[in-house]
């Protein structure tokens, strides 16, 4: 596999222990300054990253397995996204679209309305972040249907605002203390696969789904059904075959705007465009996010065009939604993606990743499931001989790699899975010495 050219030396090499000195010392001045809400997961600080490694302050090179969490899918600096910033910084950085707008605006919204799922009219929106775009969905379907409800699932992670917080699952780090919540919020039972009853099939777990809704809300009080098709900070959970197409076609049924959240899931890491397309599964409204413009903040609520022509005009924007640079960089990522051949690339890394996630597996008692789609992988940990999750093991497991030099994400409802992302550029020779030392932190804590 030929990846994306770096400057940056494709090999993980610690020359000093992690952290190392520099970045102790920065760690040390952000003490001060820095709002201790704000924590980070493996306290090296960064100099360089590409292609499928990071490199820090101490020169120390690490082999990048969380591509900041989905977001660097095409690899850190990019050569397309360089470029295309680059230029898109010469010439301006910020007018405002709702002021005086620009072509790069125009130019994302169309690779939208090309490569999210259906044939039907689309519209987009540009925003800053996930949550944001998930928001904005929101308001989009209540406007439209004129309803106020919306529907989440279990294990459900949709961003961090007053709003996306109570369509979130997960209490902590996420929710506790921050209350009280928007209202009109909804949860019902998705599919997991591992922790369902032996043998549920994604329709019936579907319709255990709208049978909560139907009972507890009202179908036709529902403005919108969200659901992330492989979820992400929930645990990478990969609904039963059959499950979205259930809850898409209810949705139709009622009037009912269903809503993919594809921030994580979204722009080649599952191997698809999105990961609806999976389940030949066409959302009402799609949001995304994080890979789509190559680290920069750029996110877009895409949909059926009556819904997006909904609301009045100025109803809908920010004055950095859609930034130029930004769009430029989204631009620069989907051509990378095309032209490289990174949805092939992630089927690629999902069959060379768990042909050895599998091996370690058989022999390892305590890893209870291995699943998800292209380069989004994870590993859920339990006790042995049983389903119930193993956090503490999760977590030694996480540090040992991150003293290692590989960085690997946790997450889950109960703490205990580990999740892979790596950058779709990553060499094969890179992801399996990852995945190696992962095997050798489970040999010797687990």
């Amino acid at each position: 596999m030929t990846v994306t050219s770096t400057e940056i030396p494709q090999r993980r090499e610690l020359k000093t222990a992690l952290p190392g000195p520099k970045s102790q010392e920065l760690a040390a001045r952000r003490s001060s300054v820095v709002a201790g809400g704000v924590s980070s997961t493996l306290p090296v600080y960064v100099a360089r990253a590409g292609g499928g490694v990071v490199e820090d302050v101490d020169g120390n090179t690490l082999i990048d397995l969380g591509s900041g969490i989905a977001v660097t899918t095409v690899g850190n600096s990019a050569p397309r996204v360089v470029d295309q910033v680059s230029d898109q910084v010469a010439d301006f950085t910020h007018t405002c679209f709702m002021i005086s707008p620009y072509e790069e605006y125009v130019a994302v919204a169309e690779k939208l309305a090309e490569l999210t799922p259906g044939d039907h009219a689309k519209k987009s929106a540009l925003f800053n972040s996930g949550a944001e775009a998930v928001e904005n969905a929101v308001k989009i379907a209540r406007y439209a249907t004129g309803r106020q409800a919306v529907v989440a699932v279990d294990h459900a992670y949709h961003g961090r605002t007053n709003l996306t917080m109570a369509l979130t699952a997960k209490a902590m780090p996420y929710k506790k203390g921050f209350g009280p919540f928007a209202s009109d919020i909804y949860r019902v039972p998705t599919s997991y696969p591992f922790r369902d009853p032996e043998g549920m099939t994604g329709e019936q777990a579907a319709q255990r789904a709208i049978t909560m809704a139907e009972k507890a809300v009202g179908a036709d009080q529902i403005a919108a059904f969200i659901m992330e098709p492989i979820q992400g900070e929930g645990g990478f959970i990969v609904p039963a075959p059959g499950f979205l197409a259930a809850i898409a076609d209810w949705c139709k049924a009622n009037g009912i705007v269903f809503i993919a959240d594809e921030v994580q899931s979204g722009f080649a890491r599952t191997g698809e465009w999105f990961a609806v397309d999976h389940e030949g599964v066409v959302p009402d409204l799609v949001t995304t996010a994080k890979g789509i413009a190559g680290g920069l903040p750029l996110a877009a609520v895409t949909g059926r065009a009556e819904l997006m022509d909904a609301v009045h005009p100025g109803g809908l924007g920010g004055t950095y939604g859609g930034n130029p640079v930004a769009c430029a960089a989204a631009l620069g990522a989907i051509d990378t993606m095309e032209q490289d051949g990174l949805l092939g690339r992630a089927a690629e890394i999902e069959r060379v990743a768990t042909a050895k996630l599998r091996e370690l597996q058989a022999k390892t008692p305590a890893i209870g499931d291995i699943r998800g789609r292209g380069g989004m992988l994870a590993i859920e940990i339990v006790q042995p001989g049983t389903k119930d999750p193993d956090a503490e093991l999760t977590a030694a497991v996480a540090k040992r790699c991150h003293e290692q030099g590989v960085i690997i994400l946790t997450c889950g409802t109960f703490g205990n899975v580990i999740r892979l992302l790596p950058p779709l550029v990553i060499s094969d020779e890179l992801l399996v010495e990852g995945l190696q030392v992962l095997g050798d932190a489970f040999a010797e804590l687990g």
